[in-house]
């Protein structure tokens, strides 16, 4: 498979970081998913309608080995540094500046790994009045106008049954990766070699 041989380590939850790393797997990378000990990532209970699991919690997570780390805790904190520090990519939808409070900012962890792809979505950018406003797909399809053209009438809306803009945003983010692993090794005998992938995008 395409992308055999690389490793990715995603902080992530919900939907739209999932489905980016996910996709990678897809093509063959061994991607490490990190989640926190109380509950794991929030899909896993979004439904139990497969054999008691959430299935939009396994379809999103298919193909990847979870590894459960307490990064409040140093010695799992820098478990995870490592692994980052080992890593080809790193995907997060954290929201904006948990990376760089736990030390795993695009400057720190590519200062350790020159080589690493960093790739990051949040709904509405890094900075900005609108960075800390949660961007999930409800919300998203509200905002957007989305809704107003679904149900049957204004007291009977409904938002679209596929997560488009969560889905879409993962899309993007994997082109954007494998774009950044490509320029990367393109770039590799000029010293030129590290990528960072990061933008606005909705991140439940």
């Amino acid at each position: 498979m395409p992308l055999n041989g690389l490793r990715v380590v995603a902080l992530e939850q919900a939907v739209a970081g999932p489905f980016c790393s996910r996709q990678l797997a897809d093509h063959g990378a061994d991607v490490i998913k990190i989640e926190r000990p109380d509950g794991g990532d929030s899909a896993r209970a979004y439904d139990d309608v497969l054999n008691g699991t959430s299935a939009y919690f396994a379809w999103l997570n298919r193909g990847k080995q979870s590894v459960v780390l307490d990064l409040k805790v140093g010695a799992e904190r820098d478990a995870c540094s490592r692994l980052i520090d080992a890593a080809d990519v790193v995907v997060n939808n954290l929201a904006p500046g948990a990376m760089e409070r736990l030390g795993f900012g695009y400057d720190e962890v590519s200062a350790r790994n020159p080589r690493i792809v960093w790739c990051g979505i949040s709904g509405y950018g890094p900075d900005g009045p609108m960075r800390d406003k949660k961007a999930y797909d409800m919300l998203v399809q509200a905002e957007s106008g989305v809704v107003s053209v679904t149900g049957s009438d204004d007291a009977n809306r409904q938002r679209s049954a596929f997560r488009s803009p969560t889905s879409r945003r993962g899309c993007t983010r994997t082109r954007r990766s494998c774009t950044a692993l490509y320029a990367r090794d393109a770039r590799a005998s000029a010293n030129a070699s590290t990528s960072r992938c990061s933008s606005a995008s909705p991140s439940g």
